[in-house]
């Protein structure tokens, strides 16, 4: 058996992430990272490829983010949700 668990409690996400336990509650409650209920008392666990799912796609969500604001339709009020944006060099 492998010394690495499948599973991760929502202490040990928080400390991967460096956020609180509190947040990473709320990160499982709102359905943004997907976790299960085991046991009795239904205690949270995410697996790690789930996790590592989650940081790849946030890794993805700010490249493009990054991108659209380096874009000139960001600076076009109907695209960028009515706020205009400048490039500061």
């Amino acid at each position: 058996m492998s010394s690495v668990s499948r599973f991760l409690t929502l202490a040990d996400t928080a400390e991967v992430l460096n956020i609180s336990v509190s947040q990473a509650y709320g990160l499982v409650r709102s359905g943004e990272l997907p976790a299960i209920k085991v046991g009795g008392a239904g205690h949270w666990r995410i697996e790690r490829t789930v996790l590592e799912s989650y940081i790849e796609a946030m890794y993805e969500q700010s490249r493009r983010a990054s991108l659209w604001n380096q874009s000139d339709y960001a600076n076009l009020p109907e695209l960028s949700g009515g706020q205009i944006h400048t490039n500061k060099s």
